[in-house]
């Protein structure tokens, strides 16, 4: 008996995915891209972004068959329009320095936020094919807005800390009686700053439970024919890799910073009697040095972290209990080649762009591996029965 059951038990094949792109035919796409956008004013970049959709599915290849980018172009000509009239009414209400405006604009943007973000979802699930079959994103509306709590908690947040300030800080209020307002006292200094960290801590929580919030919904709610995503990670795998981020982040900043003091003790050194135009011009390249530093710490530790984290879901999904992925990337690689690619990107003012763009994607995708229960034309076969007319209209 036990001899059968092992024969019944279907094999496991393994389907390394692999990127067939290069930063060479890449940059025939972003380069057209970038001057039909700066023609159009900003009117191309739907299109654009559908141009390099199409280029990247196009070019991924998993379990040998290439995945199809079908978004339509006229919905996301409209949705980004939409996008570009509701960022423009936010700044407009807060360059008017009216807090009421800015507090409606965040209320409304959180409870739309969670629509936004499923319509986004279906809408990119819905354009991606394999071998036919289109994906799904399923998940009900209050399942989403159900996930969707940290973002009305960010909105109290900063909604609490727009206020406070305002009262902390009458001259920020907007009124004209902010030209007699008096000096503020170092105590308030002190409890602006305090309330400034606290928000931050709270956001920075807030922003790590939606991510893990949405990121399972997405995956155990996309469904490709009639099975299932699977999700195994738990909310503290996402606090230990963010916690882990902030480490590096604070260490590199530590070091930067010691770099650039001792940079600038050594031209103090060489200059002991600077006059009052000088010490400007050491200010202002002290401050440019700073951003430069944030700028070069902040990149390796996205990268870091966007390694990680890759690494940490796509080793842990899978579709039902027929397929899984496995991920190999390597984040101290990744880093590599990030810090790689900013300096090439700034060396050739910008033009390395698509080629670091490519060879990032590659590494990513060229890190996954498919293992699928009975082989892969079993399971195409099968999804495509299963899909059926209901399922694509469901997706339509």
């Amino acid at each position: 008996m036990q001899i059968k059951a092992e024969k019944a038990i279907a094999p496991i094949e393994s389907h390394p995915l692999v990127f067939t792109g290069s930063g060479r035919e890449y940059f025939r796409v972003w380069i057209v891209n970038v001057l039909l956008c700066l023609v159009t004013l900003g009117l191309y970049t739907p299109l654009a972004r559908r141009r390099t959709a199409q280029y990247f599915y196009g070019h991924t290849l998993v379990a040998d068959s290439p995945l199809e980018f079908t978004g339509q172009s006229r919905k996301m000509f409209f949705g980004f329009l939409l996008l570009v009239v509701l960022y423009a009414g936010f700044k407009l209400a807060a360059d008017s320095g009216n807090e009421v405006a800015v507090n409606v604009f965040l209320l409304v943007g959180a409870v739309w936020a969670p629509y936004f973000w499923a319509s986004a979802m279906r809408f990119r699930l819905g354009s991606t094919r394999w071998r036919g079959v289109r994906l799904q994103f399923t998940a009900p509306w209050k399942e989403v807005y159900l996930a969707s709590w940290p973002i009305f908690a960010l909105a109290l947040v900063w909604i609490a800390v727009v206020t406070l300030l305002a009262m902390m800080l009458p001259a920020l209020s907007g009124s004209d009686a902010r030209l007699a307002a008096p000096p503020v006292a170092s105590g308030t200094v002190w409890s602006v700053v305090g309330v400034g960290l606290i928000a931050t801590v709270l956001s920075l929580l807030c922003i790590i439970r939606l991510s893990f919030n949405y990121q399972s919904l997405l995956v155990q709610r996309a469904s490709i024919g009639t099975q299932a995503g699977r999700w195994k990670p738990v909310y503290g795998d996402f606090v230990r890799i963010w916690l882990a981020t902030a480490g590096w982040f604070l260490l590199v900043m530590v070091i930067m910073g010691l770099l650039l003091a001792g940079v600038m003790s050594l031209f103090m050194g060489a200059m002991p009697r600077p006059d009052g135009l000088m010490k400007v011009i050491m200010i202002g390249l002290f401050t440019i040095g700073m951003l430069l530093g944030l700028a070069l710490a902040l990149a390796p530790v996205r990268a870091y972290r966007e390694a990680r984290m890759f690494r940490l879901v796509w080793s842990n999904v899978g579709v039902s209990s027929i397929a899984r992925f496995k991920c190999a990337l390597r984040p101290k690689y990744y880093v590599g080649l990030r810090i790689k690619n900013i300096l090439l990107t700034l060396l050739t003012l910008g033009l390395y762009r698509p080629f670091a763009r490519a060879s990032e994607y590659a590494m990513k995708i060229n890190s996954l591996t498919l293992h699928v229960r009975g082989g892969v034309d079993q399971l195409a076969g099968q999804l495509v029965g299963e899909q059926g007319a209901l399922g694509d209209a469901v997706a339509d």
